[in-house]
């Protein structure tokens, strides 16, 4: 349900550019929950060896890449027949902005299934699974924190994603200096095991993409832009 926070997007006197402004919201909510079904599928497919669940992963991108045109159509028309200004062009600029995160998400889910076809044609599993789980979930709650915070304009939730960036980036570090320990003990694992480095890779940049749309809902609520600063200027910011 929608919160007290979600009030300032339907408060103007034509109804008709209230509901426009909702629906925008609402596709890019249903966008977002495509993109979330996408990966968690790719990572299952990958750790469960299921390559018919990695093709379907794969099929769902043409979807997601569709939707992310019609958002874009939408969200134009509404920038040319309602000539927004403020919060109201801020929600429209973000969202055309956010998107375009949301399909990139969606190519990194399309890589994931990719590699998890292609190491279930090769049989044994490879090393470093346990870190795909782990960095997978951590991603996951991080995409689906930023939806939510973009669904109740929560800035301080934002900003808590954006924290989580590093972490992500420190696990995706370790990881790979794993992996490569196990290229060195056995060279019959290089092939699989680079596999896996790209696949945590892409999991890593799904994490960045989440941070993205952390900050485009900072910008949104409290109309500052807050990318390529630090976490502790976005924190002044949060906190104004």
């Amino acid at each position: 349900m929608p919160t007290k926070k979600d009030d300032v997007y339907g408060d103007h006197i034509s109804h008709k550019f209230n509901d426009e402004l909702m629906a925008l919201k609402s596709e890019f909510l249903e966008m977002g929950g495509m993109v979330e079904s996408q990966v968690d599928r790719a990572i299952t497919a990958l750790v469960e060896n299921d390559g018919h669940l990695a093709d379907e992963v794969r099929a769902t991108d043409k979807k997601v890449d569709q939707k992310e045109i019609e958002i874009d159509e939408e969200a134009t028309l509404i920038i040319a027949r309602r000539q927004p200004t403020a919060r109201d062009l801020r929600l429209v600029i973000s969202v055309i902005k956010m998107v375009a995160d949301l399909e990139r998400v969606g190519d990194e889910a399309k890589k994931i299934a990719k590699f998890a076809i292609k190491l279930s044609e090769e049989g044994q599993a490879p090393r470093g699974y346990v870190e795909v789980r782990h960095i997978g979930n951590h991603v996951l709650a991080m995409l689906h924190d930023a939806l939510d915070a973009f669904a109740r304009l929560d800035s301080e939730q934002a900003l808590r994603i954006m924290k989580e960036d590093k972490r992500v980036d420190e696990e995706y570090q370790a990881a790979t200096r794993t992996l490569l320990t196990f290229m060195m003990e056995d060279t019959r694992n290089i092939s699989r095991c680079m596999s896996v480095m790209w696949i945590l890779r892409a999991l890593e940049r799904v994490g960045d993409h989440a941070c993205n749309i952390a900050e485009n809902v900072i910008f949104m609520v409290k109309g500052e832009d807050v990318r390529h600063t630090p976490v502790e200027e976005a924190e002044k910011v949060v906190g104004r």
